[in-house]
């Protein structure tokens, strides 16, 4: 699992360190952001101490109100031994307090100049995108005609070879052999190539092939929102395949469930072809646009009419 450390913030957002520099690596488990304004209070109960504390003019306004001895006693509560860091915006003068309090308990202090709300917004955001939950499938991912498309199957069955044929068609590889998937946000997965083999296809009695420098740097992405999981597996003759699409497969990664479709591969199937009408197919269904379900209705109305005039 990818960790995230005070000193990584401090260098993604060029931050300034006060103190604590003893505490500079320390985890962020979580990617919840904490503006401890009842804190500033005295109200600990139910304080968030394992999250970034993050404090602004609001805050400090208030904490300079305070008596000297409350000030000392809050900033020493704030400092705690979960407290991964604690971030001063608005470019505002860090209190001695805090100082003494971040170098006794080795809390790394850091200060900003960018305003408390835009920075809190960049923050989170990164550290959703750091903390993610992860995995990892087996497959090839492909942009086609927008739609991120998970190529998924036992090997040897052709997705290297069909991904070659996207490509030359004008579409995207973002990975292959092995697709590193993330959670960023609820029913959003996001795919990547390992660095390993970022733009590398593997095609058997080929060998390893590079896709950006053959085809050029429009062939290939570094990553792509996943849409649709489509399985190639020999065709089956004892199997029986859908033949209107009127039900929907579902495939679950992690906490999200994809649309599945499986694609029987045989002699004299265009697989490339195939993968983009499904893929617009894909994107008619979300706009509304269900062409088995048109059919479906029609059949039903036929033979309606033909049984009333039966009757």
């Amino acid at each position: 699992m990818v960790s995230v450390t005070a000193k990584d913030v401090m260098e993604m957002f060029n931050l300034k360190l006060i103190s604590g520099q003893e505490g500079i690596g320390r985890h962020i488990a979580v990617s919840d952001i904490s503006r401890p304004g009842l804190e500033m209070a005295g109200y600990f109960t139910h304080y968030p101490a394992n999250r970034v504390q993050l404090l602004g003019k609001t805050e400090l306004s208030f904490f300079d109100m305070l008596l000297p001895h409350e000030r000392k006693e809050r900033m020493k509560k704030l400092c705690t031994a979960d407290t991964p860091v604690v971030i001063v915006s608005h470019g505002v003068k860090v209190p001695e307090e805090l100082r003494i309090a971040s170098n006794e308990e080795h809390v790394p202090v850091m200060s900003t100049n960018m305003a408390t709300t835009r920075f809190s917004s960049l923050l989170t955001n990164f550290l959703e995108s750091k903390l993610a939950p992860t995995t990892a499938v087996h497959g090839v991912l492909v942009d086609i005609y927008g739609v991120g498309v998970l190529i998924t199957g036992k090997s040897g069955v052709g997705k290297s070879e069909t991904a070659l044929d996207l490509v030359k068609r004008g579409h995207r590889l973002v990975a292959d052999d092995c697709v590193e998937i993330r959670q960023e946000a609820e029913n959003t997965l996001i795919g990547n190539a390992p660095k390993l083999i970022e733009h590398l296809l593997e095609i058997r009695g080929l060998g390893i092939i590079d896709i950006m420098t053959l085809f050029g740097a429009s062939a290939i992405r570094s990553f792509k929102r996943i849409s649709l999981v489509i399985e190639l597996e020999i065709w089956d003759a004892g199997k029986t395949y859908d033949r209107l699409g009127l039900e929907e497969e579902k495939m679950k990664i992690i906490d999200t469930e994809l649309t599945k479709l499986t694609i029987p591969v045989r002699p004299g199937r265009n697989l490339s072809v195939i993968l983009e009408v499904a893929s617009m197919n894909y994107r008619l269904k979300r706009m509304g646009v269900n062409a088995a379900e048109e059919f479906s209705n029609r059949l039903n109305d036929v033979i309606s009419q033909n049984g009333d005039a039966t009757y």
